[in-house]
């Protein structure tokens, strides 16, 4: 860290979602915020808060699960409200007592579950 930025000097730059959906799972993308950055036949980038980008691969056998990632949102109640006004079918909002969060998850549509947690940044620049 620098005097003149605070900032930690390391971030992640990107993060891999591979789905058999590219097109649905790049409209999941764009209507949960992201902001697009190229989508073509063979891959789709997507930029959050921060300028990491997720990249969304396709891949015929692409298996549901788990996504390799989780993201975190500023209002994880309006966040909610808003996903399930969309359709998306968000899992009910858990407590996270022991390190003060809250989380739900939302499949995408080509079967990967992601986690949105609440904003848990230090408060210091990031």
């Amino acid at each position: 860290m620098s005097k003149k930025d605070p900032r930690p000097p390391i971030w992640v730059g990107h993060v891999v979602l591979e789905t058999s959906r590219l097109a649905e799972s790049a409209g999941f993308m764009r209507a949960i915020g992201t902001r697009t950055v190229y989508e073509g036949e063979d891959v789709a980038i997507f930029e959050l808060r921060g300028g990491t980008h997720v990249i969304v691969l396709p891949k015929r056998d692409a298996v549901p699960g788990d996504a390799p990632f989780d993201l975190m949102v500023e209002d994880i109640h309006a966040t909610h409200r808003r996903f399930t006004e969309l359709g998306f079918a968000p899992t009910p909002i858990e407590q996270m007592p022991r390190i003060d969060h809250e989380l739900f998850r939302v499949r995408e549509p080509g079967g990967k579950l992601i986690t949105f947690y609440s904003n848990h940044v230090s408060g210091k620049p990031v």
